[in-house]
């Protein structure tokens, strides 16, 4: 072996390196991986494009093949495609463009083609040299102002061509012809959608960011399939809205008429989306063949395209119609689940998006496409604004200018000249050197001045739209309204009942009621005008006839439809509907709580909370424990329902929930313990956490000691305390400085022989009132405002005389008969302590 071979081979060992085989593979399949997501599989949230239907509209734009332009040959488009833009095969680029001029399969066409392509049988479109293409009108709309700056451009796959990293999309493109795609390991599939709803939807949004799904939904009802259809229900699709992901039901649309000899037919008419013609009558065939479906004597296509789709099936006489149908839809795609993935990429991540988040992303690139047309246009405004000044200053000296110029031995001296008598630029100088000498009449001139008059105009509208987001999103609006008018058209896919998705509630009449629960747990709904029309009466009425000892705790005004959810002292909670709680008399107890919740022998409510919105943004339910636990969840969490409940919160053995607040994170959180401790703290200092965490440290605890209260602080608030021995006294707010969480505290209550330890301790209002009971159920009622206000480290005064052995068992906020109206306008929630008094016993079981 000579020199050169060893110094070769010593080279080469130098780059080698040990690798393991799983790890480099892994590598190289996760760089695959990516390059598919990113490169050709799904779409950007922006413009609703995958590369190559970005690259064909954007080759045919450049080719000149708009709508008022003859149609060309699709491989002369393809051919372009591939040679500037997309390294693929050209089937790849061409069954994208056939995709893109197929009636059945976009619900707004980008390409008009000519020719062969394709049928709803499954037929494939004629080869690419005997077809045409061209762009569509919408398509156009894809690309409208891409000379303008409005989008960047990148290298194409060998830096000899620059390229659109998006389009700019005058519309909701990923909405109205929706996307599919299946990528390494994630698949998209967003159904098509009515562009005028779209455009309203966006509007909307724009008009509101903080709508939410179901006031989209009012405008967006759903998918609008190219190929019509019916879809069944409204869950799949709020879940798809929602969430990203959905099940959506579609059924053809179909109708049973009689003949004239008597038989019955089953017409179809409409189609599932994406469902192949040909094959669902093979398919129906075979049914009949095998014996599945029995009572079919023949099946015809008589599909044409004066009436569209038609499909006739002829039964046998007395056969009934609609049991055939049920075995048809159960059998075939005359039913069919479209399953809804919203996946897209979003910065060049790949995300599931729900339907507001694909308006919010698509308004903020048309923030941006605006906002840089403007800048455009101003810029080319300014700067022909600015020759015409140096017209202008030339026309108004033109005898000098002209002398100038004579006398100037070449142009490089006149310019000079020029520049130095008018104080021009070099622009300027160079366009009066460039003009024509038609341009000195007089009609010129004043075709000059109107043309500067009018570019004043124009920059100064620039500039106002660039220093205000409202013009903006003005001028986004105004575009998607100019779009409805000129594509809008009426939606095709209608809907039905889906009995599977049936909901009660929608048979239910939306009103206001008060509901009402005492302490000892009886519950009623009664019609809110039931109050109203008392209260021109001047002194009210009796609300509620109770037994002895018993009060009512929780009353509020809400919808009918509003969800109340019935927390525990087990950490469960329930979910019913306002509807769902028994009506009754104005005065009547209404029914015991046991009696319409499954709770167990030992299982108290401890709080009552109404939610309208489960998605309101914010928002969290604040729970804290008998041990010194605090969590936060967001509302979202808590919207499923069980009948025999579901765990609200994992509670450790021995522990307790003790009250549940909504709260946000700019409230404060107040708790006390049974030695006369209290700690203050933000609400932001919990992390958020899953429904069924445990929580996190709120107080930390003192031996032999619990926390008996949990409250919201809010300003101008007082804390109560009761001791155990029938003292009390309310303290300042202000006297309960910010803490960190997990603190042991500070006293807010000196605890002694004579008052004994504290069992009550909440957050209260002036002006309102309390219950005290205690351990032989005895009840006094007092007002707030006569509670004694003194500082933390003090006994209080005496609020309750007992006798013996007697304690303070627990307190209450009372509610007042007459319900606040406010409480109708967000989200209202009542408790009590977690040591309530079972005193349901004898009554519960009437």
């Amino acid at each position: 072996m000579d020199n050169n071979e060893n110094n070769q081979m010593t080279s080469v060992a130098k780059d080698l390196r040990d690798v393991k085989i799983e790890d480099e593979m892994k590598n190289c399949y996760i760089d695959y991986a990516m390059s598919v997501i990113i490169g050709r599989a799904l779409p950007d949230v922006r413009d609703g494009l995958k590369p190559v239907h970005r690259r064909i509209l954007y080759a045919m734009y450049q080719m000149g093949m708009t709508p008022d332009k003859p149609f060309r040959k699709s491989a002369r488009i393809v051919g372009e495609v591939l040679g500037k833009y997309h390294p693929h095969g050209d089937s790849s680029v061409y069954d994208a463009m056939v995709r893109m001029a197929q009636d059945f399969s976009t619900r707004y066409l980008t390409v008009n083609g000519q020719g062969n392509f394709g049928s709803i049988d499954g037929d494939g479109a004629a080869a690419m040299r005997y077809t045409e293409a061209k762009m569509s009108k919408v398509g156009v709309e894809m690309l409208r102002d891409i000379n303008k700056e409005t989008v960047d451009f990148i290298d194409n796959f060998d830096g000899s061509e620059k390229e659109p990293s998006v389009l700019p999309a005058r519309f909701p493109h990923l909405l109205a012809n929706g996307s599919q795609g299946i990528a390494v390991g994630m698949a998209t599939n967003i159904p098509p959608h009515n562009l005028g709803e779209i455009c309203d939807g966006t509007i909307a949004y724009i008009d509101n960011p903080e709508i939410s799904v179901n006031e989209l939904m009012q405008t967006i009802k759903g998918p609008d399939f190219p190929t019509a259809g019916v879809i069944l229900g409204k869950s799949g699709i709020r879940d798809a809205y929602a969430t990203g992901r959905g099940r959506i039901k579609v059924r053809s649309k179909v109708e049973i008429q009689q003949t004239k000899r008597g038989k019955q037919q089953i017409i179809v008419s409409e189609l599932p989306y994406m469902v192949n013609k040909a094959k669902l009558i093979q398919k129906i065939a075979e049914l009949v063949k095998d014996k599945v479906v029995e009572g079919i004597t023949d099946i015809r296509d008589e599909t044409d395209l004066k009436h569209g789709i038609r499909i006739v099936i002829d039964l046998k006489r007395d056969t009934n119609a609609t049991i055939i149908l049920n075995q048809l839809y159960k059998h075939t795609q005359l039913q069919d689940t479209y399953g809804v993935i919203m996946l897209a990429l979003v910065d060049g991540q790949p995300k599931v998006l729900n339907l507001k988040q694909i308006l919010y992303y698509y308004v903020e690139h048309q923030k941006e496409v605006v906002v840089r047309r403007t800048k455009f246009d101003l810029k080319k405004a300014e700067a022909r604004a600015h020759i015409l000044e140096g017209y202008r200053i030339a026309l108004d000296n033109i005898d000098a200018v002209i002398k100038i110029i004579r006398e100037s031995h070449d142009a490089k001296i006149a310019k000079a000249r020029l520049m130095d008598n008018f104080t021009l630029t070099d622009i300027q100088a160079q366009a009066i050197l460039d003009m024509r000498l038609q341009r000195l009449t007089g009609l010129e001139r004043e075709k000059i001045e109107e043309e500067y008059a009018a570019l004043v105009k124009k920059i100064a509208e620039y500039r106002a739209i660039l220093a205000d987001e409202n013009l903006v999103l003005g001028i986004i609006k105004d575009q998607l309204v100019e779009l409805k008018e000129k594509y809008g058209d009426p939606r095709r896919t209608s809907f039905d009942i889906d009995v599977d998705d049936f909901n009660m509630e929608d048979l239910i009449k939306e009103e206001e009621v008060v509901v009402t629960m005492t302490h000892i747990g009886y519950v009623k709904r009664i019609p809110a005008d039931t109050y109203r029309s008392q209260r021109r009466g001047g002194k009210g009425i009796s609300a509620l006839s109770t037994r002895e000892n018993d009060f009512i705790e929780h009353i509020f005004t809400c919808s009918s439809h509003d969800d109340l959810l019935f927390f525990t002292n087990k950490g469960k909670y329930y979910n019913l509907k306002a509807y769902e709680i028994p009506e009754a008399g104005r005065t009547a107890r209404g029914t015991a709580i046991v009696n319409i919740l499954d709770l167990d022998s030992d299982e108290n409510i401890t709080t009552m909370i109404q939610i309208k919105d489960f998605e309101e943004a914010n928002k969290y339910l604040t729970m804290a424990t008998k041990m010194g636990l605090i969590k936060k969840t967001p509302l979202s969490d808590y919207s499923s329902s069980r009948k025999n409940g579901i765990n609200g919160i994992k509670l450790k053995d021995g522990d307790e929930l003790i009250n549940v607040r909504i709260a946000d994170d700019s409230q404060d959180i107040v708790m006390g313990t049974h030695d006369g401790y209290a700690i203050r703290f933000h609400v932001a200092d919990v992390r958020p956490t899953g429904r069924t965490s445990m929580g996190v440290r709120g107080i930390s605890l003192r031996p032999d000691d619990y926390v008996v209260g949990m409250d919201i602080l809010s300003e101008d608030c007082k804390v109560l305390c009761v001791a155990e021995k029938g003292y009390g006294k309310r303290t300042s707010g202000d006297e309960y400085r910010i803490q960190n969480r997990g603190g042991k505290g500070v006293q807010t209550y000196k605890c002694s022989k004579k008052t004994g330890k504290l069992v009550g301790f909440n957050v209260i209002e002036d002006g309102g009132e309390i219950m005290m009971i205690n351990n032989e159920g005895i009840v006094i009622k007092l007002k707030t405002d006569d509670i004694t206000q003194i500082g933390r480290s003090t006994q209080g005064t005496r609020l309750m005389r007992l006798k013996g052995d007697e304690r303070i068992a627990t307190i209450c906020k009372v509610q007042n008969e007459e319900p606040d109206d406010e409480s109708a306008d967000g989200d209202t929630q009542s408790n009590a302590t977690a040591e309530q008094v079972n005193m349901l016993s004898d009554d519960e079981n009437q």
